[in-house]
């Protein structure tokens, strides 16, 4: 008992995918969803709808995933519909196609002479063998596959050339496969995310935008030098990272990273987004007396080491440090004193405490944890807080990108090929009769017919010089 074949045809489910019906569909859903994903914020961007918005219509859009749409289940569900379709079209109309591509026609065949206009047609004299080899030889600077017969006493040469451009078109389908299986392979395994490298130190994970989890490199990137420079109104004119790759402790790339010029490793690009400053390890202070009367010189502290007060009454340390405490404070060390009798204090001091106590008179001498002097009989100052730049970089990885350029490389050829290339079959016929001998120049192709009159006319004139 024989097994049963597949009948595609008679498939319902093949009979949907290989729809062109589909594919304009699907295109058209794409199209629209694109473009709305384009006109309506995506991710973080989304935060700012929600005020407009009420909460039941946020909470509905967000649940499908519209502000997040080219991640979304059901775009990337569209996009592999699009690509199965794409296939299984491809592979029913295949079969056609690589019959037409084997197809070979007798060169001794009548009906493509028939109807040809004069200046096709070539009295000759001599030998058939010559003429015929003569042909040939004109042939041969174009076409390829030449065949040669002899057929109730005439001679037939037919030539071919372009017989590849049937493929034409499965070249631009597999481009757009290619393209939508990067697109798939970007949305499903890239990630966007953030990182703010201090000069001279190294990280070896990122922080995801959309998630806002951390995520590891597998392998570290130091920030070796941050400079920036400013035009006179004081913009930022031009910031660079030098940046250094390192799996273990071996450096294994180094790079220069400016706006606009990315680098990537290890399929991980690196975009210059931002800059800023942070504070140091290192404090500048000065501890003076109640009656400001024995002033030491300004010390210079490292964070959490302890040091001794003046005429070993105690020790003291900075716990933390700010940039800008509160938003609007500016630089403050948080300063921790033990004293010799077991007294402690933890208090605040500021670079700016002169204009702090004009702008906000009383608030420190009230408020213990902001008053330089809650450590009796010492004042302490913030004589200067040091700063390290950082650099904000963005961190992209997207696995399809290759894919996307192969398919737009491939898509380049397979449009030439199918727009341009055409498979042409040159008919020479050589005959001698009653009135003397004959040649016949004729032809079809597959595409671009008053590109083939013209071909046929010079090959018909070539070979009309050639045997004079």
């Amino acid at each position: 008992m024989t097994k049963p074949e597949f009948n595609k045809k008679s498939n319902p489910l093949w009979a949907f995918f290989c729809s062109v019906k589909l594919t304009i569909a699907l295109l058209i859903i794409l199209a629209a969803t694109s473009v709305f994903g384009t006109l309506l914020p995506q991710q973080q961007d989304a935060i700012h709808l929600a005020e407009k918005l009420s909460p039941s219509l946020f909470q509905a859009l967000s649940a499908l995933q519209v502000f997040d749409l080219y991640h979304s289940l059901w775009f990337r569900l569209l996009i592999g519909a699009l690509a199965v379709n794409l296939v299984i079209c491809s592979i029913d109309r295949f079969g056609v196609t690589l019959k037409r591509f084997r197809a070979r026609p007798s060169p001794g065949r009548s009906k493509p002479f028939q109807d040809i206009p004069p200046e096709r047609i070539i009295p000759v004299e001599g030998n058939a063998d010559e003429i015929s080899a003569c042909v040939v030889d004109v042939l041969k600077g174009k076409y390829r596959d030449i065949r040669a017969e002899t057929s109730e006493g005439a001679h037939f040469i037919l030539g071919e050339k372009g017989r590849y451009s049937h493929f034409g078109v499965y070249l631009v389908h597999l481009s757009v496969l290619l393209i939508l299986v990067g697109g798939l392979l970007g949305s499903i395994f890239g990630f966007e995310a953030y990182v703010n490298i201090e000069e001279g130190t190294a990280v070896e994970s990122v922080a995801l935008r959309k998630m806002r989890t951390s995520r590891p490199l597998g392998f570290a990137v130091r920030c070796d030098e941050f400079s920036v420079d400013f035009y006179d109104n004081g913009a930022p004119r031009e910031f660079r990272s030098e940046l250094s790759f390192l799996e273990g402790e071996n450096v294994v790339h180094q790079g220069s990273l400016l706006v606009n010029h990315p680098i990537t490793f290890r399929g991980v690009t690196f975009y210059q987004s931002s800059y800023g400053s942070v504070p140091g390890d290192r404090v500048l202070l000065r501890i003076a007396g109640v009656d400001q009367g024995t002033q030491v010189t300004p010390l210079e502290v490292e964070r959490r080491k302890p040091y001794p007060l003046p005429e070993n009454e105690g020790s003291f340390q900075v716990v933390e440090v700010n940039g800008n405490l509160m938003g609007m404070m500016g630089p403050a060390a948080l300063i921790a004193v033990d004293g010799m009798q077991g007294n402690q204090a933890s208090f605040w001091v500021f670079r700016d405490h002169a204009a702090l106590q004009k702008r906000f008179p009383g608030m420190m001498e009230h408020n213990p944890r902001l008053n330089p002097s809650a450590f009796a009989p010492y004042t302490f100052y913030l004589e200067d807080l040091p700063s390290n730049y950082y650099t904000g970089l963005q961190v992209n990885q997207d696995p399809g990108v290759p894919f996307v350029w192969a398919g737009f490389f491939i898509i380049v050829i397979g449009l030439f090929a199918t727009f341009f290339w055409s498979h042409q079959r040159i008919w020479v016929r050589v005959s001698f009769g009653k009135q003397g001998g004959e040649l016949r120049v004729a032809g079809t192709a597959s595409k671009n017919p008053v590109a083939l009159e013209r071909e046929l006319d010079r090959l018909a004139q070539t070979i009309r010089a050639r045997l004079m």
